[in-house]
C-alpha cells in the first residue's frame, strides 16, 4: 500500500473505530483502546499507563496495521492487486474483522478476487457483519462496489 493510501485508511480507520485514551468494552464486550487495539489480543507493552499519548495510540495502530497487512498477504495476496480504494476497503474489513472471521466470507472474497464487485458487496451486505455495523459496512461495501472513496 503506497503511503498516501496507507495515510487515508489510517483516517478512515479514525473515524471508523474512534480514539480513545483508555480502554473501553468494544459491543462485544472485548477491551479496547486507540484505534480499536483488542487488548485481549495483544496486551499494552509493560510499562504503559492510562491515559495514552498519541503516539502510544499511533503506535499501536501502527502495529495492528502491520498484523493486518501481514495477513493479507498471507491468505489474500491479489489484495494488492486491487485499486487503492478498493485495497483501503478490504484492509478496514480485515481491520475490523480479524482475518480469521474475514476469510468466512467464502463466496464474497472469491468475488471480489474475479472483479465482479457488485455481486461481493451485495452479499457483503447480507452478512451479520453488515448487520452489526451498518453504516460501516455500507461505506466499505460502497468503496468495493464502484472503487470510490466513500466519507
Amino acid at each position: 500500500m503506497n503511503s498516501q493510501n496507507l495515510t487515508t485508511l489510517i483516517a478512515e480507520l479514525r473515524r471508523d473505530e474512534g480514539v480513545d485514551y483508555s480502554p473501553y468494552k468494544d459491543t462485544k464486550g472485548v477491551p479496547t483502546v486507540g484505534v480499536g487495539h483488542n487488548l485481549n489480543a495483544k496486551p499494552l507493552p509493560a510499562g504503559w499507563k492510562y491515559p495514552l499519548n498519541d503516539v502510544q495510540v499511533d503506535a499501536l495502530l501502527d502495529d495492528d496495521l502491520e498484523d493486518v497487512f501481514h495477513d493479507l498477504d498471507r491468505f489474500l495476496p491479489w489484495w494488492t492487486d486491487l485499486s487503492d480504494v478498493r485495497q483501503r476497503a478490504i484492509a478496514n474489513f480485515v481491520f475490523q474483522l480479524g482475518i480469521t472471521k474475514a476469510l468466512g466470507f467464502t463466496k464474497s472474497l472469491p468475488l471480489i478476487r474475479q472483479g465482479k464487485y457488485a455481486a461481493a458487496a451485495d452479499n457483503m451486505l447480507l452478512s451479520d457483519w453488515a448487520k452489526q455495523t451498518p453504516s460501516r459496512a455500507k461505506r466499505v461495501t460502497q468503496m468495493i462496489r464502484t472503487g470510490q472513496p466513500q466519507s
